[in-house]
């Protein structure tokens, strides 16, 4: 049985019909990324069908996402871009505050880490913000599944809008929205992916390269704890353009200031914790390693009880 999210009419009968030039930077590193995803991880991505005839719902994102617009008409979605194919003249300006708070954010939508998080929780079926740099982009690469944002991480009026219905903010990377925002009442989970002890670990000139770096993650870790807010800080080792899925984890003390993980693998721990909301405060290193994760819900739960009993 398929996941159904789409009921789409027959596709053109030429490919032809919805070819559409697109951004080369995000949209073709999802498409070569989602193609990876397929062949890599079946068990994760892929939902088998009864009927041989219907289209599996990765097939159905794989061509939502390389068809653009057009295609998009064919699966029952608007057509978000202007008619002019330009950036949107206006801003939605309203104050109003949502008393639904539902949305997952995340802070860095262009990032390469960034994107794989928004892939796996799009297909998780979360409600999406993200902030991006280019809007266009981003519309092109994920229509209506992601409320693209862009502006200044300085400008706070610019913050409390991408915090507007949000429930739960996932930073990918140290891009300093933690640092900058003023208040995160209303979220109820921050999910951290710190670079703090790679940062820490490092010497000669690689620690000098990397110390404005460092001392953003220090901040950002600094902010996330005294919140307030339930937080799950993941320190990883350094991050690899390595297929995910292939090794298992280590999550030893220690493991990160030296050891490495697949971005891929650190995405989907970050869209994992997510429902795994602490009491208070989570914090755990992980590398790619020998030991096997089968259910993340299950040792999400074990890692959370016992860190209560210390």
């Amino acid at each position: 049985m398929s996941l159904g999210l789409f009921s789409p009419p027959p596709l053109p009968p030429t490919s032809s019909a919805h070819t559409q030039t697109q951004p080369r930077s995000l949209c073709s590193s999802l498409q070569r990324r989602w193609r990876r995803w397929r062949r890599r991880r079946p068990h994760l991505l892929s939902c088998q069908s009864s009927n041989k005839k219907e289209t599996s719902f990765t097939d159905q994102l794989l061509d939502y996402i390389e068809g653009g617009p057009k295609l998009r008409r064919w699966y029952g979605a608007p057509d978000l871009l202007p008619k002019d194919g330009g950036p949107e003249s206006q801003e939605d300006e309203s104050s109003e505050i949502e008393e639904v708070r539902d949305a997952v954010l995340v802070t860095d939508g262009e990032s390469e880490i960034g994107q794989m998080v928004i892939l796996l929780l799009i297909l998780k079926r979360a409600r999406i913000k993200a902030i991006v740099k280019d809007k266009l982009a981003a519309i092109n690469a994920f229509g209506t599944y992601v409320e693209s944002m862009v502006g200044d991480m300085n400008d706070k009026s610019f913050l409390m809008k991408a915090l507007r219905g949000v429930r739960a903010v996932i930073c990918a990377a140290h891009d300093g929205f933690i640092s900058q925002v003023a208040d995160l009442a209303g979220v109820q989970h921050i999910v951290l992916l710190s670079q703090l002890a790679v940062y820490r670990g490092s010497s000669g000139l690689q620690a000098i390269m990397n110390s404005k770096q460092r001392k953003l993650a220090e901040r950002d870790e600094e902010v996330v704890i005294a919140s307030g807010i339930p937080y799950t800080i993941i320190r990883t080792g350094s991050l690899q353009n390595t297929p995910g899925g292939q090794q298992g984890f280590s999550f030893q003390e220690g493991v990160a200031a030296k050891g490495r993980i697949s971005k891929e693998d650190a995405a989907l721990i970050c869209v994992e914790a997510l429902e795994a909301v602490p009491p208070k405060g989570l914090f755990f290193e992980v590398v790619n390693g020998e030991e096997k994760v089968s259910d993340w819900k299950i040792w999400f739960e074990e890692l959370i009880k016992r860190s209560e009993e210390i």
